[in-house]
């Protein structure tokens, strides 16, 4: 079983026998407390639960336990808490426009985007095998956009605020909800040329706005400032002593910046310019949460990952302020912030890529070049989820599960631009193509190889590097895309 039993078993315990006061020091565990409070609530509630269907699981020092019964309800809760995010993925349909010409209902584009959400494969094993309850949070997440793009601002505004405090990791889309919120709703007109009214500033609607944002984290981190715990609860909520890159590297820059240390490393030992006594053992890759330092590039701190996010989501800000396109420029910036920070932020877990992910669902039925892109990240990005489901009998599940929505994905999405040009060129093609040699290799090959003994992260390290790229890819090609897009609509109003 994943090791995510255990955490959120833990945590309904830890929430479930302790007073408020010690849910953030309680460290029986290896898998202390380290989401914000509403989630820890939310194991609370769950835990009332629990205890009628075995209430060994709530008990602290019960490290590591496992029943049958304990297992389905930790299924079972993940099931029933998703109801919320089918209706989210309903109203996000509601946003979409379906008026593209389609010979049935099964090529509309509400249609395509219901089933790449909902039977996403990425959240389908990170969910429902893997076990996380990341559809409940994607669906407050999807559900504020819809909100949003329906110009109900103050109910998007809350529903973020609510999901920041269940999980942090939703910061990294935060400029994005804050820059469009201003535009779109604290500034009441526009110019002709589509630039800001000055005058038409309602400081009514950013006082609403700060009350719920105030609101919001009174209640939720309002005990803990009292109980004067705040320190300790934002000390677990950012663990910096974890190291830049998870203990499998997530497909970002990061890993190849990595890589490229590992390659230097080596040729710098051939060449004798490096002294191997002073060369730290497998550093960083080990398969440890831990800190390490770089061999021959300059090692990475929290603040120049800082640095580097920030720089990297400055454009996509830019551009939805000065020319916000309404909701569609809101979903661009909020791609475009959520893989910034997926590619230079600070030990990033490789589910983080669903973050940009579904919210590029939405653009992908849109337009064909948004599809192209969609393709490219949602192949790779779902690919390098992989390692996740590391046993013999998960390997022909998550094989045949990624098989049938990258099928369905590209059919679908070809039949609804067929009147376009191609979504990939024949490169792209061909880069994707080579997943699969690289799967067999990784799974097949290479175990039957003495290497295997001793080069245990050889297959961890080509599936990070090679996914990396085509993040990368993405990233960029969706960033220039989105800067010439503006560009052209700043020379047309001129």
């Amino acid at each position: 079983y994943s090791t995510d039993f255990e955490v959120h078993r833990n945590w309904l315990a830890i929430t479930h026998n302790l007073p408020l006061s010690q849910w953030y020091y309680e460290a029986t565990s290896e898998w202390t407390l380290d989401y914000p409070p509403f989630f820890a609530w939310f194991e609370y509630a769950l835990s009332h639960v629990a205890k009628y269907f075995d209430p060994k699981m709530l008990v602290i020092e019960n490290l590591n336990y496992t029943s049958h019964a304990t297992i389905f309800f930790q299924r079972l809760s993940v099931i029933f808490t998703d109801i919320l995010f089918i209706y989210a993925v309903r109203e996000c349909c509601r946003c979409v426009n379906g008026k593209r010409a389609a010979k049935d209902i099964l090529e509309k584009p509400t249609f395509i985007l219901a089933v790449l959400l909902l039977w996403n494969f990425g959240l389908l094993i990170v969910d429902h095998i893997h076990f996380q309850y990341n559809g409940f949070l994607f669906g407050l997440m999807l559900l504020s956009v819809a909100r949003l793009c329906q110009k109900r601002y103050l109910e998007g505004a809350l529903l973020f605020a609510i999901l920041l405090h269940f999980k942090h990791i939703y910061m990294y889309v935060a400029p994005a909800y804050g820059i469009y919120l201003l535009r779109s709703y604290c500034f009441t007109a526009n110019n002709a040329d589509g630039s800001l009214k000055w005058r038409s500033f309602s400081l009514l609607h950013v006082t609403l706005l700060g009350l719920i944002v105030c609101l919001v984290s009174a209640l939720s981190l309002g005990p803990f400032i009292v109980l004067g715990q705040l320190p300790q609860v934002i000390s677990r909520l950012f663990p910096f002593k974890r190291g830049l890159c998870h203990a499998y590297w997530a497909p970002n820059f990061w890993a190849l910046y990595n890589a490229m240390d590992k390659a230097l490393t080596i040729l710098g030992l051939k060449c004798n310019f490096l002294d191997p006594t002073k060369i730290p053992k497998a550093s960083m890759t080990g398969g440890l949460v831990q800190e390490f330092q770089h061999t021959v590039l300059p090692s990475v701190t929290p603040l120049a990952t800082l640095i580097c996010t920030l720089i990297s989501i400055l454009p996509s800000v830019f551009c939805l302020w000065f020319k916000p396109q309404g909701p569609r420029g809101f979903l661009q910036c909020l791609v475009l912030c959520a893989l910034s920070s997926f590619m230079f932020g600070w030990h990033v877990h490789e589910k983080a890529i669903l973050l940009a992910i579904l919210p590029l669902s939405l653009l992908s039925v849109q337009r064909a070049k948004d599809a192209g892109i969609y393709l490219i990240l949602t192949t790779t990005g779902h690919f390098s989820l992989f390692p996740l489901l590391f046993t013999p009998p998960e390997l022909p599940i998550k094989i045949l599960l990624m098989l049938l929505f990258t099928v369905y994905s590209f059919s679908s999405l070809k039949s609804l631009f067929r009147r376009e040009r191609p979504l990939l060129t024949w490169l792209e093609t061909i880069y994707l193509l080579q997943l699969v040699p690289l799967e067999i290799f990784c799974e097949i090959v290479f175990p039957l190889t003495p290497w295997k003994r001793h080069f245990p992260f050889v297959p961890l390290l080509l599936t990070s590097v090679y996914c990396a790229l085509g993040v990368t890819y993405a990233w960029l090609k969706l960033y220039i895309s989105v800067l010439t897009e503006r560009i052209s609509v700043r020379q047309k109003a001129e």
